[in-house]
């Protein structure tokens, strides 16, 4: 399992609203597992995502219940995603891998 812990809404560590999300490939009892995850975490919202059929699959629990959504969970997930290079960077809806297959510069500003 791999553990993040994302400061959401925030530009510098130790401000916003904490969030964590684990990424992982969970035992067979899952919601048991991931309860007590997020009963350890202790935060508002913990959030679990993996990959399932090439797609990904997000759930959300607090210390003691699983709930049916969670907006700062799922964002602080996606920007991990991002970040560790798992979800490709899309600008104006085309993936940076696609521009790279077509030869083009893929140049932040």
């Amino acid at each position: 399992m791999r553990l993040f812990q994302i400061d959401a809404f925030a530009d510098a560590p130790f401000k916003g609203n904490l969030r964590p999300f684990a990424c992982s490939t969970p035992p067979a009892s899952i919601e048991k597992w991931m309860q007590d995850v997020a009963a350890e975490m202790n935060l508002s919202e913990t959030a679990f995502v993996r990959r399932e059929d090439g797609d990904w699959s997000l759930r959300w629990f607090t210390p003691t219940v699983e709930i049916a959504l969670c907006g700062h969970a799922t964002l602080a997930t996606a920007h991990a995603l991002l970040e560790e290079g798992c979800w490709p960077r899309v600008t104006r809806g085309v993936s940076h891998e696609e521009r790279r297959a077509h030869g083009e510069s893929t140049r932040e500003s």
